[in-house]
């Protein structure tokens, strides 16, 4: 068969039905799967054979819907979790323990900074943040004989900084150490950063994955690119025996395609228990069949937003990186080929104060913890998503007081900016 269109994925990926056996995705709504004998069920738990056991570790359904996704990001696994925050924790925890280290972008999402700089701390793994438009000299120079993974952010939420993949790539790789991308807001229809370099990337498939607000999740995909036993001394829990389970050596056993999801599933899916259900899974691949439909409308009315505000007194900036006026226009060109995505920040002159006003009298765009939606929402950072970053972190980050942040849906482009002429023309009323 010939290499298929990534639309036609969107579509059919991942499950394929044979003779017989149910067109769509089934639900394979259970918690525990029968076997015949003790010694079939054994096979399982030696990570023998494939098969299911227990729903809390995998599920048909899951399994299902996960492959769809390693396919359009070009991987060799995947794995489902219960929110975009565990599969970003999943992926560095799986390489990482107490007394690692992590480079990040400081560029990210505030829920991601506070996993890394606060939580993950607490349990003993520190990062170093650098500015995604660091120097290659300041990049190799926040790396540490500990560390273990760089992270960032293909588009910043809500900065909408664009990362040099490349750049991060390659830094990663001199120092032995995979790429994590998060590739939420561009999706592998905009942006698949495996083919840039990137060992591992993620997704809150909460957003435009599943882009109706119906189910929140996660993903993790592995590139089965990265050579893990190349640098074995930095990564003990893939490259020596896991007492855990029977002393397997996962990079010896599952090789470089199967070696880091594997691990996720029956370590940290184990343990820790952040898996999706079925359910939700089945909702997700309902999303996932109109991604490459969706997308370029969210992109068009991003596009067009962004025009309209880069015109308005009330407005400081538009951060957009489809812009010609933007800093990362270059980027974005060279990244995100057919657009990034249909959200756009902007920053209003009069500080706090003016977002308040602006948000109050929105009438199409809601207010939101959210984004990516078929529907046109909005929210102000400062206040919301990032109220735990101090007003230096949020500096460094991007998001000063003023910021909304809008996530244009899939309604009519001229509607969104009447929408948002007369909430801007409320600041100036006295």
């Amino acid at each position: 068969m010939t290499k298929q269109s990534i639309n036609t994925t969107c579509v059919q990926g991942g499950y394929r039905p044979g003779n017989g056996e149910p067109r769509q995705v089934p639900i394979i709504q259970s918690t525990t799967f029968k076997y015949d004998t003790s010694e079939d069920m054994g096979k399982l738990f030696d990570l023998e054979a494939t098969g299911y056991f227990y729903s809390r570790l995998q599920n048909p359904t899951c399994d299902y819907v996960a492959a769809k996704i390693a396919e359009l990001e070009g991987g060799a696994a995947a794995m489902l979790t219960s929110s975009g925050q565990a599969a970003n924790f999943f992926a560095l925890f799986n390489i990482c323990e107490a007394g690692d280290h992590i480079v990040a972008s400081s560029s990210i999402y505030g829920g991601t900074f506070n996993l890394i700089a606060v939580t993950m701390a607490k349990m003993g793994v520190t990062a170093t943040f650098v500015s995604p438009d660091c120097s290659e000299e300041e990049l190799h120079a926040a790396f540490q004989e500990n560390t273990k993974a760089v992270f960032g952010e293909t588009i910043a939420n809500p900065a909408l900084t664009v990362l040099d993949i490349e750049k991060f790539a390659k830094a990663a790789h001199a120092h032995g150490v995979p790429l994590i991308v998060d590739n939420t807001f561009p999706t592998p229809i905009n942006c698949r950063p495996i083919e840039w370099g990137a060992d591992i990337v993620t997704h809150s498939t909460t957003k435009y994955m599943d882009g109706h607000g119906s189910c929140v999740g996660g993903v993790v995909v592995d590139s089965g690119k990265f050579d893990w036993l190349a640098h074995a001394d930095k990564f003990p829990g893939l490259c020596s025996p896991d007492e855990s389970y029977h002393g397997i050596t996962y990079a010896e056993k599952f090789g470089k395609e199967g070696a880091f999801i594997t691990k996720a599933t029956a370590q940290l899916m184990r343990d820790f228990g952040c898996t999706q259900s079925p359910q939700s899974a089945f909702i997700l691949n309902l999303g996932l069949e109109s991604l490459h439909v969706r997308m370029p409308r969210h992109v068009e009315n991003g596009q067009a937003v962004a025009e309209f505000l880069e015109k308005q007194p009330q407005v400081e900036y538009v951060n957009y990186p489809g812009l010609p006026s933007n800093k990362y226009y270059a980027r974005a060109q060279k990244y995100l080929g057919n657009g990034g995505c249909g959200v756009v920040s902007f920053n209003l002159k009069g500080g706090r104060k003016a977002a308040e006003t602006f948000m109050k009298h929105l009438r199409v765009a809601a207010i939101e913890t959210h984004v990516a939606d078929a529907r046109t929402c909005c929210l102000n950072p400062a206040t919301s998503t990032h109220r735990q970053m101090t007003d230096e972190q949020l500096a460094t980050a991007g998001i000063p007081a003023g910021l909304v942040r809008i996530s244009c849906g899939l309604e009519d482009k001229a509607d969104l900016i009447a929408d948002l002429a007369q909430a801007l023309a409320k600041i100036d009323e006295k």
